[in-house]
């Protein structure tokens, strides 16, 4: 049986993904414990709330550190939400610019859009020969949150000593207002989404259905 584990570092919806993952016959586990993360077939980072307060409890417990080395490791990791955004270079929050962890090039801001935050089901522009996407890209996906990175770009990950070498960046697109953002980001072992796959229904198993076939 996969074993997963969602890391619990404070911030996400975490039960619901755990549930998720156990009705795809997944052996979860709920944890911040490094050894236990980093020895699982998949981990998944959730996050809610702030960049900047999402960051500071991550790294409280380690989490930056488990996420860079099962990446180099090449074993396969899941941003939801805000665990997508911190994997950018840096969030914008009130002025205040923050450090993500840096797996991917490009900065989070506010969502520029009449109403924020963006909240409920919305279609999504899949990347050519996404994995996460594959047999889901038409279908709708549950998203809540009021930031996001609207331009990526591949990052310096050298000071880690990851290589994602060949792999290519496959980037997801949603719109909302004025905003066209990255809605799910595929490279090697990172696979991160805005939106919730664990609320999506049907769409949203899929989706993690595919992850769990990367293991």
């Amino acid at each position: 049986m996969s074993t997963a584990v969602v890391f619990d570092y404070g911030f996400g919806n975490v039960r619901s993904m755990v549930r998720a993952l156990a009705n795809l016959g997944v052996d979860t586990t709920l944890t911040s414990d490094y050894r236990q993360a980093l020895e699982a077939d998949g981990l998944v980072v959730p996050g809610v709330g702030a960049f900047a307060a999402c960051m500071d409890g991550l790294k409280r417990v380690g989490g930056d550190r488990v996420i860079t080395d099962r990446i180099r490791a090449g074993r396969p990791t899941l941003g939801v939400c805000v665990g997508e955004q911190i994997m950018f270079e840096q969030g914008l929050e009130h002025g205040v610019r923050t450090d993500g962890i840096g797996l991917i090039g490009g900065t989070v801001e506010l969502l520029d859009a009449d109403v924020v935050p963006h909240m409920g089901w919305d279609t999504v522009e899949a990347a050519e020969g996404s994995q996460l996407l594959r047999g889901v890209e038409q279908e709708r996906f549950y998203f809540v949150h009021s930031y996001a990175a609207t331009a990526v770009s591949q990052a310096d990950t050298s000071r880690y000593d990851i290589d994602f070498g060949e792999a290519p960046a496959r980037v997801t697109w949603c719109e909302y207002g004025r905003s066209r953002f990255v809605a799910a980001y595929e490279r090697g072992a990172l696979s991160v989404t805005q939106f919730h796959p664990e609320k999506s229904g049907d769409a949203g198993a899929q989706l993690l259905k595919n992850w769990i076939e990367t293991f």
